[in-house]
């Protein structure tokens, strides 16, 4: 039970780069600028979460479900996998409302020349 946070997350960031793959979004629809945010996306939160851990903002606690397992104190190796996922669910979310609202933009385009 111990990995059962770290496998979640896992499973729920595939699910993301399937939705990607299947709409090409974002890593398949241009994968260097994809790399690119997700990399510069990443190492901001990790200097976020770096910062709240000097102060004393975030801990880590004890959760049975996660590995127990940390990269530095306070930082478990769930974090970045977390951080990762967001950026990923983010800029999905982002990219497939914004086709989304073209494709909609260019119907009521479409009708509103008709009339």
């Amino acid at each position: 039970m111990g990995a059962l946070y770290l496998t979640a997350l896992l499973v729920s960031l595939g699910c993301m780069l399937l939705l990607d793959w299947r709409f090409r979004l974002f890593f398949w629809r241009d994968a260097l600028s994809a790399a690119v945010v997700t990399v510069v996306g990443l190492v901001f939160f990790l200097l976020w979460d770096a910062a709240g851990i000097v102060n004393g903002i975030f801990l880590r606690g004890d959760a049975a479900i996660a590995t127990g397992l940390v990269l530095a104190p306070e930082l478990p190796v769930e974090e970045p996998v977390f951080l990762l996922f967001l950026i990923v669910c983010t800029m999905v979310i982002y990219t497939g409302s914004a086709r989304l609202l073209a494709r909609r933009r260019d119907r009521l385009g479409t009708k509103a020349g008709d009339a």
